[in-house]
């Protein structure tokens, strides 16, 4: 399925219900599930990352396949190794079978689980022989992915871990952050200090109900979209003031793009500042915290014409795509010329060139490739986003939630 967005209201007046976060909704379940299944999780997501766990947990089989959710393949290859007497291949789709996962599997087997490559070194399937064991200090890379981190912290509690030791630099920290807030609500302590994570002793003591709140990454997007039709009035639902969600700072990071946000309950109103203008200023924002945010301020910078350099996103090489080279790309394609460093950052000054004829989008199998890229049909309408269906893997209503605020879209062939 190929969206073109024909038509884009001068304005947007509308409520969204946002998804409820597909991040929070796969550690409330795989916790569950460590702890017996005892508690009544509402609100969980629907979505492709959410629906592969939630089939994964429930697969009694030898082999589960959890497609392009990168999410599950890590939170489960941890999972699995402790179903004692259980062997199963946990496999993905191509993507997946080059996303890396040595430094997981290597934390694990240090422990004493048994976990081995199918295929190729480092990466999925995985076979992994179930096995009871138990290890009190687990040194593992934080690096590369926060959800390595994850997966260990969340079977912690059933190996008699109480120690846990994050070797280099320590990317997407809120999500960290979000795995030890779920455990807390599921009765386990914890402090992080420094690179060490302290988990006090005993098992999970669920409570009876655990209510998932609604995304505030699904949120950015309409944050673009104020910012760049300012007459806006865009009301966001079932966000949380104190979230769990590292990405809620993208409250902060448009007010550079002079979208205000105001809260009352579960809701969040969108308005512009009064006069706001692009000055002449250089952008700069770290985003190692929230990568997932990279595309849609990226995209939104351009558009606004604001220069910048963003840093911190050298984990964005290894998502469902490359997406430093997808937004180089596509970017380019609308006439904007982006640089990027070799630290990963990306940058712009300024510089274009003639935007193509009859543009197409490509997404990479990538949801926010076609999230982030939607919002572009403001200044450039015609614009086609190819394989929209995409938007699935976190979002599945985000183009019905398009269409009710005024925009015209139309299937097209490519």
């Amino acid at each position: 399925m190929n969206y073109c967005i024909e038509t884009v209201p001068p304005f947007i007046r509308g409520e969204i219900d946002l998804p409820a976060s597909k991040s929070i909704s796969n550690r409330a379940l795989m916790v569950n599930a460590l702890s017996g299944n005892k508690c009544e999780i509402c609100n969980v997501a629907r979505c492709d990352d959410t629906d592969a766990v939630v089939a994964a947990l429930s697969n009694n089989g030898g082999y589960v396949n959890v497609g392009a959710a990168g999410t599950a393949m890590r939170f489960l290859t941890a999972y699995f190794s402790l179903q004692t007497g259980r062997t199963v291949v946990l496999d993905g789709s191509e993507r997946m079978r080059n996303r890396p996962i040595k430094p997981l599997v290597d934390a694990l087997n240090a422990c004493g689980a048994d976990i081995r490559y199918k295929e190729k070194e480092g990466f999925p399937p995985l076979e992994i022989h179930g096995r009871s064991y138990n290890c009190e200090s687990i040194e593992i890379d934080a690096g590369m992915s926060s959800q390595y981190i994850s997966a260990v912290l969340m079977i912690a509690p059933a190996i008699g871990c109480r120690q846990i030791v994050l070797t280099g630099n320590i990317t997407s920290r809120p999500y960290i952050d979000m795995t030890l807030g779920v455990m807390r609500d599921f009765g386990i302590r914890s402090q992080f200090t420094g690179n060490i994570i302290t988990i006090e002793a005993g098992g999970y003591n669920p409570p009876s109900c655990f209510v998932v709140e609604n995304d505030w990454t699904a949120a950015s997007y309409w944050f673009a979209m104020q910012a760049l039709l300012p007459a806006s009035r865009i009301s966001l639902k079932g966000l949380f003031a104190n979230s769990l969600q590292g990405d809620a700072r993208v409250r902060e990071f448009y007010e550079c793009f002079g979208v205000l946000s105001c809260g009352c309950g579960t809701y969040i109103d969108l308005r512009n500042a009064t006069n706001f203008a692009v000055d002449n200023r250089c952008l700069r924002i770290d985003l190692s915290g929230n990568p997932d945010l990279a595309q849609t301020i990226v995209v939104t910078a351009c558009l606004l014409d604001m220069h910048f350099k963003i840093t911190g996103l050298h984990t964005l090489r290894i998502k469902e795509t490359d997406r430093i080279e997808a937004l180089r790309s596509q970017l380019l394609k609308l006439g904007y010329v982006i640089n990027v460093g070799a630290d990963c950052s990306l940058s712009w000054n300024g510089e274009k060139m003639p935007a193509g004829q009859h543009l197409i989008i490509e997404t990479f199998d990538d949801h926010r490739m076609a999230m982030a890229f939607a919002i572009a049909a403001i200044k450039f309408p015609g614009l086609v986003i190819a394989d929209a269906g995409v938007v699935s893997k976190s979002y599945p209503d985000f183009w019905k939630h398009l269409a009710a605020c005024g925009f015209g879209l139309k299937e097209v062939e490519i």
